[in-house]
């Protein structure tokens, strides 16, 4: 595997974390940094993209379960956007990752590593630029997991990057868009993904609404799960956020796509 991770910093460890846990390949050490309750923890590490840039991604394990669930940001954010709902996902049984994509900046108090090293390197950071960064943490994700794919979540610019990389990947087996648009000027969206043959859920602000219908109009409709909030709702995964007006419509929602064989 032509990835790999390195430590940050010791801050905290008192979870009791397995021998399985240290005999992943290729980890030099991992790093605890705060227990939530028993038997769930967080590691911040870092893995590389393929033009070898450091990709930090915090990964929140419950009951030593592999990660299943990538976590992508939105634009001018960073993996700090899923704070809390990577902690709902956990209480509901499922072990994620999130990432910092070298295209973003700052939330919920969390700084972007991966952008600032991007800066610092002098690389581009469009949003297209963010694609390989999530293509090897899907890869990394996916060899952790004994080659089982996985369920693939964007917000916003990273939400169409979910629906073209889940479209060809067959290590992803399932997809969450938050409010997916055209937002690339050399890319149609709406007719790349049109071959889409996997499970997708898609969701949106009330108002994005009917902009999405026309983004998925091409697909087989037997694929596409469309929760269309009946409040003003938010752009992104904000929707999840306890602070966002009808967040538990939404929650009830995607829980059910991601729980359903």
């Amino acid at each position: 595997m032509r990835y790999f991770i390195l430590s940050i910093s010791l801050l905290f460890v008192s979870c009791n974390i397995s021998s399985e846990k240290k005999e992943i390949k290729n980890v030099e050490s991992v790093v605890v940094e705060k227990p939530i309750v028993p038997n769930i923890y967080v590691v911040k590490t870092i893995i590389f993209s393929k033009d070898s840039l450091p990709i930090t991604i915090d990964i929140y394990e419950v009951d030593n379960k592999k990660s299943t669930i990538l976590l992508c940001h939105q634009a001018g954010f960073s993996r700090g956007e899923y704070k809390d709902t990577a902690i709902k996902l956990m209480e509901l049984g499922f072990s994620c990752v999130a990432i910092d994509q070298r295209s973003g900046n700052k939330a919920n108090g969390v700084v972007n590593e991966t952008a600032m090293a991007a800066k610092e390197r002098g690389l581009p950071t469009t949003y297209l630029d963010a694609k390989q960064d999530i293509e090897a943490t899907i890869d990394y994700m996916y060899e952790l997991n004994g080659l089982q794919p996985i369920v693939l979540v964007g917000s916003s610019y990273s939400a169409t990057l979910a629906l073209l990389i889940g479209n060809n990947s067959e290590k992803v087996k399932k997809i969450a868009a938050f409010s997916p648009g055209e937002y690339y000027k050399t890319i149609d969206v709406k007719n790349t993904i049109k071959g889409l043959s996997k499970p997708t859920f898609v969701t949106s602000s009330k108002k994005e609404t009917a902009a999405l219908v026309e983004l998925v109009s091409l697909i087989n409709p037997s694929y596409i799960t469309h929760f269309k909030p009946t409040v003003e709702g938010i752009h992104g995964s904000r929707a999840l956020w306890s602070s966002t007006n009808g967040n538990d419509a939404y929650w009830e929602a995607f829980s059910n796509f991601i729980t359903m064989e």
